[in-house]
């Protein structure tokens, strides 16, 4: 089987990233944002997605975390599109609800061509190691809108917003997960309009 994989740089007047991203193989992670918590979050996505992934951000952060997350999530959203290629013997569909101490999250994808996100969390307005509590949903708008994926993202409950937030983005790694990998009983795009890419 070929190795899914993709590399996209992105570079503004407010970010410069490099972004490197396998489908295949063990879970291995090298983030470097400049945000130490989201860095934690990138590494949890490879890890419970088992992808490869390598992000390198120089961002405007003495302004705020916003950019560098965005840009990131525009960027890895990009790879993940270019990776998935025609979409061809993929699962589609995934979902998975995971736990995280008092926290509990579920996310529901679907590698459908048609961007969408829905988000739906009651996060407590905070900054966590200079992640601002919001930024969790410009994240996923933006990796949604990038890959074309229909993604819904729900923090049902939780207390405490370092845990909500990781259960969303554990949740979304194992849905992923399911999503992009090959079904040995598809042999084709798995859609009756024949693609799944547009």
């Amino acid at each position: 089987m070929t190795m899914r994989s993709a590399s996209k740089s992105r570079q503004t007047g407010e970010t410069n990233i490099n972004l490197e991203l396998t489908l295949e193989g063990e879970a291995s992670y090298e983030n470097a944002t400049g945000v130490g918590f989201f860095d934690h979050m990138l590494d949890l996505v490879a890890r419970h997605g088992r992808f490869g992934l390598k992000v390198d951000a120089d961002g405007d952060t003495e302004t705020g975390a916003h950019h560098t997350v965005e840009d990131v999530g525009i960027v890895l959203g990009q790879a993940l599109d270019e990776a998935l290629g025609d979409r061809a013997g993929i699962r589609r569909y995934g979902s998975a609800v995971v736990p995280m101490d008092e926290a509990l999250a579920e996310c529901a994808i679907d590698i459908s061509g048609r961007p969408h996100c829905v988000f739906r969390a009651d996060l407590p307005k905070a900054s966590i190691a200079g992640f601002e509590t919001e930024l969790a949903e410009e994240f996923f708008n933006a990796v949604a809108n990038s890959a074309k994926l229909t993604l819904h993202v729900e923090v049902r409950y939780g207390t405490n917003v370092h845990h909500m937030i990781e259960a969303a983005f554990k949740a979304f790694a194992r849905a992923l997960r399911v999503a992009v990998s090959i079904d040995p009983e598809e042999t084709g795009v798995p859609s009756t309009k024949g693609t799944l890419s547009e």
